[in-house]
């Protein structure tokens, strides 16, 4: 049952986690700026796949929030945001219904995306719905083997930013997969953030992400390589691709790294890296954003 104190409507927000949406939009304004950057710019190709990787974003955190309850991953231990169906604010079948609706959704965008760019669009549409539900269900839970930060890396970065110039270039061009690196290693650190203070609960419930394995000292490594990599990118970008407002405009990015960094790097209790996981995706939406303008008009 919902609870008395708060709306449906309240928890369905909650449920589809809009904190996190950055981690979707980011990529797309990326290969949105590269393909203006190219020279081939197409508007509605573009709000398509900002609105497919919207609702895959969304039917992700659902999943989530339905199979990490059901394999007992979310208990009333765990620190961090809200878990809708772990709190008893929606039930289970709830959460299960609306992950249908939200990919469901998607694959109706990506039927219009199929159209206008043609059959590669359906093996990274396919492969990207699978995965959203792989990362916590299934026999094989990539979330639960590892494999999450491989996930993120691949789908929320090369694949987000290359599809999207893809559906409007209708071409693979190499500088699309350097600039969805930028964003993969990125928003893996928000999952970075997250699996660090989960490191105990997880630990508990047989979750093996990668920073139950690697441990504090090793998951404190990956996040900082991954702002490195990121980072990087606009670097490689100017010297081989002809990026020389990129760098320039991300090096303005910097500063914003250093609160989640502190924190990362010296928290004591879980609960301190809170915080550390709205910086983190204020990190990737303002590079995204300062990235894509500069690509669009360098």
């Amino acid at each position: 049952m919902i609870s008395p104190d708060i709306s449906p409507t309240r928890a369905w927000v909650l449920a589809a986690r809009s904190k996190t949406l950055p981690a979707a939009i980011a990529p797309v304004l990326v290969g949105t700026g590269l393909a203006a950057h190219h020279g081939v710019l197409s508007l509605l190709p573009a709000v398509a796949a900002l609105l497919g990787a919207v609702l895959i974003q969304i039917g992700t955190n659902l999943a989530n929030d339905y199979y990490d309850f059901v394999r007992g991953g979310d208990t009333a231990a765990r620190v961090g945001p809200v878990r809708v169906t772990q709190a008893g604010l929606l039930p289970p079948a709830t959460v299960k219904r609306g992950m249908v609706v939200a990919l469901s959704a998607a694959v109706v965008v990506g039927i219009y995306l199929v159209w206008v760019a043609g059959w590669p669009i359906v093996w990274i549409g396919v492969s990207s719905v699978a995965c959203a539900v792989l990362y916590t269900g299934g026999p094989f839970p990539l979330a639960y083997h590892g494999l999450g930060d491989v996930f993120v890396f691949v789908f929320f970065g090369l694949v987000a930013v290359a599809g999207t110039y893809y559906v409007q270039g209708l071409s693979w061009p190499p500088d699309a997969f350097l600039a969805g690196a930028a964003l993969g290693a990125l928003n893996t650190s928000i999952l970075v953030v997250n699996n660090l203070r989960d490191i105990g609960t997880d630990t508990v419930a047989g979750k093996r992400t990668l920073a139950v394995r690697l441990g504090v000292t090793g998951t404190r490594v990956e996040y900082l390589l991954m702002l490195v990599v990121a980072f990087t990118v606009p670097l490689v970008g100017w010297r081989v691709y002809q990026w020389p407002v990129a760098v320039l405009s991300v090096l303005i990015v910097l500063p914003l790294c250093v609160p989640p960094l502190k924190k990362v790097f010296g928290f004591a209790e879980p609960v301190e890296l809170l915080p550390a996981l709205g910086e983190t995706a204020r990190v990737v939406a303002v590079f995204a954003l300062f990235l894509g303008l500069a690509l669009a008009y360098g």
